[in-house]
């Protein structure tokens, strides 16, 4: 069943929200796209925070809002979690968290597992004024948590946090994507975040949907290129299958596709996720040798699409058999494409440097 059926339409002097969305019960759906796009509107609408004129909103079956129903934030089984943690400044994080349990009456057993889960046991007798921000913000997410939501609402969480302080919060977050049966919606403009922690992606722009579905597919159209930052790309899942310790590289084996990385430090057996650019692959007819490239791989071209420039194309394939395929996008000139022959279904060879890897 899906998890959240927003139909949604909200007029603002120079801005319209409008939309309709079925999202999925389980794990991350990530709200992604520029400042402004609308994606914070529609987070605030689903929680209640803002009430259309128009619009039905249901999860799992409940009706939210419709034209003759609407069920305030506080009575929404959710949990939201802010850009700033806001905590109560006079209060430990203990009494900070167990005063919005009170309020929410939540359980000792969903605090017990969010104080786990976000590894903030050694904070409990701490100040806010005592945290860094990183920490602040794991504190926010785990009084999210402590009530016991049935869905989990993320306004940009890492958007106030310092490059060094969203690396030490992202790992916590994908422990909560590994272990929360909840599903959640993951407001962002970061691709880091999203390429770490979606599974499915919707991209908005000036207050509608632009495109929508599990992230692989979603980054792969050729239709509708996604950028996530400054390319086109795909992420890719896969584990860590062994370690090559002179060298500091790790390989990963993705569905249809062995890749070697820059040793992250995980260990052998370790799910990874990898974030391939198309501006990092390149497409030959031959098997090259005598390359610093590492990463080989035989490829079948599926089908070619335009880029942002006249120039330029965008070319989606296939490696690996379809049993077991990965999807990968290269971008070419039309020049190459054309001396290459590039058509669907030919066989080719692709080339993507380790260091490229993300």
């Amino acid at each position: 069943m899906d998890s959240i059926t927003a139909r949604l339409h909200l007029e603002w002097p120079g801005f319209t929200l409008d939309v309709d969305e079925r999202l999925p019960g389980r794990g991350v759906t990530a709200l992604f796209g520029h400042s402004g796009s609308g994606k914070t509107t529609l987070l605030r609408c689903i929680a209640g925070l803002e009430r259309p004129r128009e619009g039905r909103v249901s999860f799992q079956g409940e009706v939210w809002q419709d034209a003759h129903t609407w069920v305030p934030t506080h009575r929404r089984p959710l949990g939201y979690v802010f850009q700033e943690a806001s905590l109560f400044p006079h209060l430990t994080v203990q009494g900070n968290l167990r005063f919005g349990q009170r309020r929410a009456a939540g359980s000792r057993t969903g605090l017990e597992q969010a104080v786990e889960l976000l590894g903030i046991g050694p904070l409990l007798g701490r100040k806010p004024d005592r945290l860094s921000g990183g920490e602040r913000q794991r504190v926010g997410i785990a009084r999210a948590l402590a009530v016991n939501p049935r869905i989990l609402l993320m306004d940009e969480p890492l958007a106030a946090l310092d490059h060094q302080r969203k690396q030490e919060i992202l790992p916590y977050l994908e422990r909560l994507h590994d272990t929360l049966s909840i599903p959640v919606l993951y407001v962002s403009h970061a691709p880091d975040e999203v390429a770490r922690l979606a599974d499915h992606l919707v991209v908005m722009d000036a207050g509608r949907v632009l495109a929508s579905g599990p992230l692989q597919e979603t980054l792969a159209r050729l239709d509708l290129p996604i950028r996530l930052g400054e390319d086109a790309g795909v992420v890719l899942e896969g584990r860590i299958a062994e370690r090559d310790a002179r060298w500091h590289l790790l390989r990963v084996e993705c569905a249809g596709a062995s890749l070697w990385v820059r040793d992250t430090g995980a260990a052998i057996d370790h799910p990874v996720r990898v974030r391939i650019l198309a501006r990092d692959v390149s497409i030959s007819l031959t098997h090259a040798e005598g390359t610093s490239i590492v990463n080989s791989l035989q490829a079948k071209v599926v089908a070619l699409g335009e880029d942002s420039h006249p120039a330029l194309a965008l070319v989606r394939l296939q490696v690996g058999t379809d049993a077991g395929a990965a999807t990968v996008i290269a971008r070419v000139t039309h020049r190459s494409a054309d001396h290459l022959g590039l058509a669907p279904a030919l066989a080719v060879w692709i080339q993507i440097k380790a260091v490229a890897v993300l």
